[in-house]
C-alpha cells in the first residue's frame, strides 16, 4: 500500500542558520517576503538541484539561478526578484555559510610581485559587516527634494544584461570589417545606449521628487526629468545613486603577500558562480 505520508520528511534538510536582513524588511513589496516576528529568516543548505542550477550558464547570466537558489534556501523570500541590493549580499553569504560552513578560501594575487596565494576568510565577519545605506538622506535643489531607494535584484540584473551587450559591441568593434565611419557611428550609438542605461538606473534609484504642492513617484516622469534637468544636478544625483550602490558591497580584505610582504586590499567577489564554486 502506498503511504500518503512520507516518513522521510523528518530527515529533510533543516535550517542551518538564521539571518537578519540589513534592511529589516523595508523596501520589499507586499507579498514578496514573509518576515518572521523576530526578524530572523531561517536559511537552509542548498540541495543537489540548487547546485545544478547555479552551474547553468544561461541561468546565471539572466539571474534566474540566483532567484531559484534564494527561494529554495530561504523560503521566507517569496519573490527574490524584489530583493533590495544590500539584502542580496546578506542572503548569498548566509546561504554559503549554511551550505558549506563559515570558512571560504579566497585566491589572491599580489599587485606588487604577482605572487598567487590562497587564504581562508570567516564569512560570519562579512555578514556582520553588511550595512544598509542611508536612504533617508535627501538631495535638495532649490524648491525640489529628491529622495532615494534601493534598486531591486530584477532592476540590477536587467541593467547588467544591457550593459554587457553594449560592452560586447564596444569590444568587437576594433576587430570588425566595418569602415572607420561605420565604426565611429556604432561607437557613438553604443555610448549613447550606455548613457541611456545609466539615466534609467538613476531614475529607478529615486523614490520620489517633491516640490511645492506636488510629489512625483512615477519612474517615467522621474526619468524624463533626469533627461532634461541641468547637467550639474544630474551628476549630483547620479553620483549619489552610485555611492548608495557601492555602500551595499562587502568591504575589501586587508591582505599581506607572503613573499614580498606587500600590503594591499583584496576585493571579495559575490558573483554566484565563483562564490559557490570555491566550495566545490
Amino acid at each position: 500500500m502506498t503511504q500518503t505520508h512520507n516518513p522521510l520528511k523528518q530527515f529533510f534538510r533543516q535550517p542551518a542558520i538564521y539571518v537578519k536582513l540589513p534592511s529589516g524588511g523595508a523596501y520589499w513589496p507586499t507579498g514578496s517576503l514573509n518576515m518572521p516576528a523576530n526578524g530572523e529568516l531561517p536559511v537552509y543548505p542548498m540541495t543537489a538541484i540548487d547546485e545544478i542550477t547555479y552551474r547553468t550558464p544561461d541561468a546565471l547570466f539572466n539571474g534566474q539561478a540566483v532567484i531559484n537558489v534564494i527561494q529554495s534556501c530561504v523560503p521566507a523570500v517569496k519573490d527574490a526578484w524584489q530583493t533590495p541590493n544590500a539584502d542580496l549580499n546578506a542572503l548569498l553569504v548566509a546561504i554559503r555559510i549554511a551550505s558549506y560552513g563559515h570558512e571560504m578560501e579566497v585566491a589572491s594575487t599580489c599587485p606588487s610581485c604577482q605572487h598567487q596565494s590562497d587564504f581562508a576568510i570567516d564569512l560570519r565577519v562579512f555578514l556582520e559587516q553588511i550595512q544598509y545605506p542611508n536612504y533617508d538622506k535627501i538631495i535638495h535643489d532649490g524648491d525640489l527634494e529628491i529622495m532615494f531607494k534601493p534598486v531591486s535584484y530584477a532592476q540590477q540584473t536587467q541593467t547588467g544584461m544591457l550593459q554587457f551587450e553594449q560592452q560586447k559591441i564596444l569590444s568587437l568593434l576594433p576587430e570588425s570589417e566595418l569602415s572607420d565611419d561605420e565604426k565611429m557611428t556604432r561607437l557613438n550609438q553604443a555610448f549613447r545606449q550606455i548613457t541611456d542605461i545609466t539615466i534609467t538606473v538613476v531614475s529607478k534609484s529615486i523614490a520620489a521628487i517633491r516640490g511645492p504642492g506636488f510629489t512625483v513617484t512615477e519612474t517615467e516622469h522621474i526619468e524624463e526629468f533626469l533627461r532634461n534637468c541641468d547637467r550639474k544636478l544630474y551628476h549630483i544625483l547620479r553620483d549619489h545613486a552610485v555611492q548608495l550602490n557601492q555602500d551595499t558591497q562587502l568591504k575589501s580584505l586587508n591582505a599581506e603577500c607572503e613573499e614580498c610582504h606587500h600590503k594591499y586590499e583584496q576585493p571579495t567577489n559575490l558573483d554566484l558562480s565563483s562564490f559557490f564554486d570555491s566550495a566545490s
